[in-house]
Protein backbone atom coordinates (compact mmCIF):
# COMPACT_ATOMS: atom_id res chain seq x y z
CA UNK A 1 0.00 0.00 0.00
CA UNK A 2 2.64 2.14 0.78
CA UNK A 3 4.45 1.79 -2.26
CA UNK A 4 1.17 2.79 -4.39
CA UNK A 5 1.39 6.14 -2.23
CA UNK A 6 4.71 6.66 -2.84
CA UNK A 7 5.39 5.91 -6.54
CA UNK A 8 1.87 7.41 -8.11
CA UNK A 9 0.17 10.98 -7.23
CA UNK A 10 -3.00 9.27 -5.87
CA UNK A 11 -4.04 12.01 -3.88
CA UNK A 12 -3.68 14.30 -7.23
CA UNK A 13 -6.13 12.30 -8.49
CA UNK A 14 -8.39 12.66 -5.76
CA UNK A 15 -7.97 15.71 -5.39
CA UNK A 16 -8.84 15.64 -9.66
CA UNK A 17 -12.12 13.38 -8.71
CA UNK A 18 -13.16 16.50 -5.41
CA UNK A 19 -12.86 19.03 -8.13
CA UNK A 20 -15.07 16.81 -10.81
CA UNK A 21 -17.27 16.32 -7.94
CA UNK A 22 -17.49 20.20 -6.68
CA UNK A 23 -18.16 21.16 -10.11
CA UNK A 24 -20.35 18.91 -11.25
CA UNK A 25 -22.46 19.64 -8.40
CA UNK A 26 -22.98 23.07 -8.98
CA UNK A 27 -23.57 22.41 -12.83
CA UNK A 28 -25.93 19.49 -11.94
CA UNK A 29 -27.91 22.17 -9.23
CA UNK A 30 -28.65 24.65 -11.17
CA UNK A 31 -29.46 23.14 -14.29
CA UNK A 32 -31.68 20.56 -12.07
CA UNK A 33 -33.60 23.53 -10.80
CA UNK A 34 -34.55 24.97 -13.99
CA UNK A 35 -35.68 21.89 -15.23
CA UNK A 36 -37.86 21.20 -12.07
CA UNK A 37 -39.34 24.62 -12.63
CA UNK A 38 -40.20 23.72 -16.01
CA UNK A 39 -41.57 20.30 -14.39
CA UNK A 40 -43.86 21.82 -12.53
CA UNK A 41 -44.87 25.02 -14.93
CA UNK A 42 -48.02 25.65 -15.45
CA UNK A 43 -47.44 26.17 -19.60
CA UNK A 44 -47.89 22.98 -21.05
CA UNK A 45 -44.77 23.07 -23.41
CA UNK A 46 -42.59 24.03 -20.73
CA UNK A 47 -43.40 20.55 -18.67
CA UNK A 48 -43.32 18.42 -21.34
CA UNK A 49 -39.73 20.04 -22.12
CA UNK A 50 -38.76 19.53 -18.67
CA UNK A 51 -40.37 15.93 -18.94
CA UNK A 52 -38.47 14.82 -21.77
CA UNK A 53 -35.38 16.11 -20.71
CA UNK A 54 -35.57 14.22 -17.07
CA UNK A 55 -36.76 10.74 -19.33
CA UNK A 56 -33.87 11.54 -21.94
CA UNK A 57 -30.90 11.66 -19.93
CA UNK A 58 -32.19 9.61 -16.86
CA UNK A 59 -32.29 6.51 -19.10
CA UNK A 60 -29.38 7.15 -20.98
CA UNK A 61 -26.16 5.91 -19.76
CA UNK A 62 -23.67 7.74 -18.24
CA UNK A 63 -20.81 6.37 -20.27
CA UNK A 64 -22.50 6.97 -23.49
CA UNK A 65 -22.83 10.38 -22.96
CA UNK A 66 -18.89 10.41 -21.50
CA UNK A 67 -17.77 9.14 -24.97
CA UNK A 68 -19.98 10.76 -26.95
CA UNK A 69 -18.19 14.42 -25.36
CA UNK A 70 -15.17 13.22 -26.98
CA UNK A 71 -15.50 11.12 -30.29
CA UNK A 72 -19.08 13.02 -31.31
CA UNK A 73 -18.87 16.54 -29.82
CA UNK A 74 -14.44 17.28 -29.88
CA UNK A 75 -13.39 15.01 -33.25
CA UNK A 76 -16.54 14.97 -35.13
CA UNK A 77 -18.24 18.23 -34.43
CA UNK A 78 -14.55 20.00 -33.24
CA UNK A 79 -16.56 21.18 -30.26
CA UNK A 80 -13.35 22.00 -27.97
CA UNK A 81 -14.05 23.76 -24.52
CA UNK A 82 -10.03 24.03 -23.98
CA UNK A 83 -6.81 24.46 -25.68
CA UNK A 84 -5.22 21.04 -24.44
CA UNK A 85 -6.45 17.44 -23.99
CA UNK A 86 -5.92 17.23 -20.59
CA UNK A 87 -8.40 20.09 -20.07
CA UNK A 88 -10.58 19.17 -22.33
CA UNK A 89 -11.33 16.11 -21.48
CA UNK A 90 -11.95 17.18 -18.00
CA UNK A 91 -14.71 20.24 -18.45
CA UNK A 92 -16.66 17.51 -21.17
CA UNK A 93 -16.89 15.45 -18.17
CA UNK A 94 -17.96 18.01 -15.95
CA UNK A 95 -20.65 19.04 -19.08
CA UNK A 96 -21.52 15.10 -18.59
CA UNK A 97 -21.50 14.40 -15.05
CA UNK A 98 -24.01 17.83 -14.73
CA UNK A 99 -25.99 17.26 -17.59
CA UNK A 100 -26.66 13.80 -16.29
CA UNK A 101 -27.28 14.41 -12.43
CA UNK A 102 -29.67 17.27 -13.49
CA UNK A 103 -32.09 14.57 -14.33
CA UNK A 104 -31.88 13.78 -10.52
CA UNK A 105 -31.46 16.58 -9.44
CA UNK A 106 -34.66 17.31 -10.72
CA UNK A 107 -37.32 14.80 -9.27
CA UNK A 108 -35.67 14.91 -6.01
CA UNK A 109 -36.51 18.85 -6.26
CA UNK A 110 -40.31 17.94 -7.33
CA UNK A 111 -40.79 15.49 -4.90
CA UNK A 112 -39.87 18.45 -2.69
CA UNK A 113 -42.17 20.60 -4.18
CA UNK A 114 -45.10 18.14 -4.23
CA UNK A 115 -44.42 17.86 -0.24
CA UNK A 116 -45.57 21.77 0.02
CA UNK A 117 -49.21 22.35 0.56
CA UNK A 118 -51.28 23.39 -2.00
CA UNK A 119 -52.52 26.00 0.09
CA UNK A 120 -49.41 27.92 0.26
CA UNK A 121 -49.47 28.09 -3.33
CA UNK A 122 -53.31 29.30 -3.59
CA UNK A 123 -52.68 31.56 -0.58
CA UNK A 124 -49.47 33.54 -2.57
CA UNK A 125 -51.75 33.97 -5.28
CA UNK A 126 -53.89 35.24 -3.52
CA UNK A 127 -52.12 37.82 -2.09
CA UNK A 128 -51.15 38.91 -5.77
CA UNK A 129 -47.56 36.66 -6.52
CA UNK A 130 -46.55 35.97 -9.84
CA UNK A 131 -45.58 32.12 -10.43
CA UNK A 132 -42.19 32.75 -10.35
CA UNK A 133 -42.63 34.82 -7.30
CA UNK A 134 -44.76 32.08 -5.41
CA UNK A 135 -41.33 29.51 -6.99
CA UNK A 136 -38.82 31.75 -5.22
CA UNK A 137 -40.70 32.81 -1.82
CA UNK A 138 -42.98 30.23 -1.13
CA UNK A 139 -42.01 26.77 -2.55
CA UNK A 140 -38.70 26.40 -3.50
CA UNK A 141 -37.12 27.24 -0.04
CA UNK A 142 -39.76 24.47 1.39
CA UNK A 143 -39.49 22.26 -1.77
CA UNK A 144 -35.22 22.07 -0.70
CA UNK A 145 -35.38 21.84 2.93
CA UNK A 146 -37.80 18.76 2.22
CA UNK A 147 -35.37 17.54 -0.44
CA UNK A 148 -32.16 17.52 1.29
CA UNK A 149 -31.78 13.72 1.74
CA UNK A 150 -32.40 12.65 -1.98
CA UNK A 151 -29.91 15.66 -3.34
CA UNK A 152 -27.45 14.25 -0.57
CA UNK A 153 -27.79 10.56 -1.83
CA UNK A 154 -27.42 12.16 -5.79
CA UNK A 155 -24.63 14.31 -4.60
CA UNK A 156 -22.89 10.94 -3.26
CA UNK A 157 -23.67 8.74 -6.57
CA UNK A 158 -22.57 11.76 -8.67
CA UNK A 159 -19.30 11.31 -6.55
CA UNK A 160 -19.12 7.52 -7.19
CA UNK A 161 -20.16 7.83 -10.83
CA UNK A 162 -16.59 10.46 -11.46
CA UNK A 163 -14.83 6.95 -11.89
CA UNK A 164 -16.53 7.05 -15.00
CA UNK A 165 -14.41 9.89 -16.84
CA UNK A 166 -11.88 7.33 -17.02
CA UNK A 167 -13.38 5.70 -20.42
CA UNK A 168 -12.39 9.41 -21.97
CA UNK A 169 -8.80 9.66 -20.00
CA UNK A 170 -9.74 11.26 -17.46
CA UNK A 171 -7.15 11.18 -14.73
CA UNK A 172 -9.29 11.39 -11.35
CA UNK A 173 -8.71 8.26 -8.45
CA UNK A 174 -10.52 5.48 -11.33
CA UNK A 175 -8.20 6.56 -14.18
CA UNK A 176 -4.57 6.26 -11.77
CA UNK A 177 -6.11 2.94 -10.70
CA UNK A 178 -6.19 1.32 -14.32
CA UNK A 179 -2.75 2.50 -14.43
CA UNK A 180 -1.52 1.07 -11.41
CA UNK A 181 -3.35 -2.51 -11.71
CA UNK A 182 -1.54 -3.11 -15.38
CA UNK A 183 1.89 -1.87 -13.80
CA UNK A 184 2.01 -3.19 -10.47
CA UNK A 185 1.27 -6.79 -8.69
CA UNK A 186 -1.17 -7.19 -5.84
CA UNK A 187 -3.96 -5.95 -7.23
CA UNK A 188 -6.19 -6.05 -4.02
CA UNK A 189 -3.99 -3.92 -2.42
CA UNK A 190 -4.47 -1.12 -5.26
CA UNK A 191 -8.28 -1.65 -4.78
CA UNK A 192 -8.02 -1.32 -1.04
CA UNK A 193 -6.30 1.92 -1.76
CA UNK A 194 -8.98 3.24 -4.11
CA UNK A 195 -11.82 2.00 -1.71
CA UNK A 196 -10.63 3.46 1.29
CA UNK A 197 -10.28 7.44 -0.42
CA UNK A 198 -13.54 7.08 -1.94
CA UNK A 199 -15.23 5.78 1.53
CA UNK A 200 -13.00 8.79 3.11
CA UNK A 201 -14.87 11.60 0.43
CA UNK A 202 -18.50 10.06 0.70
CA UNK A 203 -18.76 8.87 4.37
CA UNK A 204 -18.73 12.36 5.48
CA UNK A 205 -21.28 13.78 2.66
CA UNK A 206 -23.89 11.05 3.73
CA UNK A 207 -23.48 12.20 7.65
CA UNK A 208 -23.56 15.28 6.64
CA UNK A 209 -26.68 15.30 4.39
CA UNK A 210 -28.25 13.05 7.51
CA UNK A 211 -28.07 16.25 10.25
CA UNK A 212 -29.30 18.80 7.81
CA UNK A 213 -32.12 16.61 6.74
CA UNK A 214 -32.99 16.08 10.41
CA UNK A 215 -32.72 19.18 11.44
CA UNK A 216 -33.94 21.87 8.60
CA UNK A 217 -36.98 19.27 7.60
CA UNK A 218 -39.92 21.37 7.25
CA UNK A 219 -42.61 21.20 10.49
CA UNK A 220 -46.09 20.17 9.47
Amino acid sequence: MLDVLRNYDVLGAFWVTIQLTVLSAIGALVLGTIVAILRVSPVAVLRALGTSYVNSFRNTPLTLLMVFSILGATYILGLSLAQDSKGNIFRWAVVALSVYHAAFVCEALRSGVNTVPAGQAEAARSIGLTFGQSLREVILPQAFRSAIAPLGSTLIALTKNTTVAAVIGGTEAAGLMSEVVENETGSITVFLVFAIGFVIITLPMGILFTSLSRRLAVKR
